[in-house]
């Protein structure tokens, strides 16, 4: 596999740079913030004020199209609690988020039955037996043995580009069905039709609107034409069972926001995270070496970084009652900001929590979320990771960061942070 994948497209740079998507999105913010949100937690384990509002940072401009009464979570108990009483503490919340709702009605907002039927359409195609037997074979595996037979021969390289970048928004176009060729261009447009709307004119924002629309509505009519192994042939010929017991067809709508959505996450979260586990494996030698030379670690470095520095560290959800937590009284209709940037890290759960150790005896974390709503794509998220991991240790096993270029920085905003650069030479 090669083409896009290894072309030296500039729009990779335009595309995967997450200062800049902060900018578009959610407001850029400089440093690591996680110590703050630690000493929130230290103070409290439930305040009032949204996580924005109590770190003082920028209001996101139409973050939310209703004002509400806020709170936000820190400890390890109440973010836990949050995520798995998902009736309580209700994703429906983003039914009132302009910026989720440019996907369409999709499973971020749904509860209940509702979520668990639509979830279940997609769920089997995501399950770590799937993602090991399909994607890892299938779109994983030849994606990372294209890009690092690219870097052979190279004295150094910005992995964040070169690698981390490029792998997920291929793997996640081709699982859907996409044409590799592709992954660019309907990434593009789906960027400018989301995160971009913000700083775009009107008539930008619909021109790749319409171009994500076109692009999948070719590719439903061609999968229910030939079916293959692949996410929109599934989506395309699945029965849909009601909460009333019987059953339909998605309509192109629905299967187009399950798309949407996905590739936009599969195709961000995971380079970002990449990133943010190849720096800290590099950055103390002694747990590259570690997981080099036994590879039973790489699944646990991962976990760890997922723990460690999530690249979303707050989630919202409504408040479906009155509710006191931890002395503090919620009402009824309070919008609630679940910090796991906190909670990830509580001392009540984990020794030393700020050290990012993939030694450490294994517990769930809250990185990937927990309960109904929890990462649709954390497996094949995983093994991407994994995959990628085993085979610059395979290649490169000396691999070090380059000590004669400027630190990497963490980049993003209060969401959706990544490494700025992870500069590195081979030999």
């Amino acid at each position: 596999m090669t083409g896009q994948l290894t072309a030296n497209d500039p729009r990779y740079r335009e595309l995967f740079d997450a200062a800049k998507d902060a900018v578009a999105s959610s407001g850029r913010v400089e440093g690591d913030l996680t110590p703050r949100m630690g000493a929130l937690r230290d103070l409290s384990p439930v305040m009032k004020g949204s996580l924005r509002q109590i770190l003082e940072l920028p209001e996101v401009h139409m973050a939310f199209d209703r004002p509400r009464e806020h709170y936000t979570l820190f400890s390890f108990e109440l973010c836990e609690r949050a995520f798995r009483e998902n009736l309580l503490f209700s994703s429906a919340v983003y039914k009132e988020s302009p910026g989720v709702q440019n996907f369409g009605r999709t499973i971020l907002e749904m509860t209940g039955e509702e979520h668990r039927h639509y979830r279940g359409m997609v769920q089997p195609l995501f399950v770590r037996p799937k993602a090991v037997a399909l994607w890892k074979p299938a779109w994983i595996d030849g994606a990372v043995d294209a890009l690092l037979d690219r870097l052979v021969g190279w004295d150094a390289a910005d992995l964040n580009q070169e690698l981390c970048a490029r792998l997920p928004v291929h793997v996640v176009t081709r699982g859907i069905g996409m044409d590799n060729e592709d992954a660019l261009t309907f990434r593009e447009h789906l960027q400018r039709s989301t995160i971009g709307a913000r700083t775009l004119s009107p008539a930008e924002v619909v021109h790749s609107r319409n171009e994500v629309f076109r692009m999948l509505k070719n590719l439903v009519d061609a999968r229910r034409a030939e079916p293959r192994d692949d996410v929109m042939s599934s989506l395309a010929a699945k029965d849909f069972m009601l909460t009333d017991g019987s059953s339909r067809k998605l309509t192109d709508a629905e299967i187009f926001g399950y798309c949407r959505l996905i590739m936009l996450a599969g195709g961000g979260t995971t380079w970002r995270q990449l990133g943010i586990t190849l720096h800290a494996l590099l950055n103390d030698y002694r747990l590259w070496e570690a997981c080099r030379d036994e590879r039973s670690l790489i699944e646990k470095a991962v976990d760890e970084s997922m723990r460690w520095m999530p690249t979303d560290p707050v989630f919202p959800r409504l408040m479906m009652q009155d509710i006191e937590l931890a002395g503090v009284s919620i009402p009824e209709g309070a919008r609630i900001d679940i910090c796991l940037g906190a909670a990830n890290r509580d001392p009540s759960r984990w020794e030393n929590p700020d050290a990012y150790d993939p030694l450490r005896a294994a517990k769930y974390h809250l990185g990937f979320g927990l309960g109904p709503h929890q990462c649709l794509g954390m497996n094949v998220a995983k093994q991407e990771m994994i995959t990628a991991l085993n085979g610059l240790m395979d290649r490169f096993p000396n691999m070090r960061l380059d000590p004669d270029t400027p630190p990497a920085q963490l980049h993003g905003g209060l969401e959706q942070r990544g490494m700025s650069s992870v500069r590195v030479l081979f030999h």
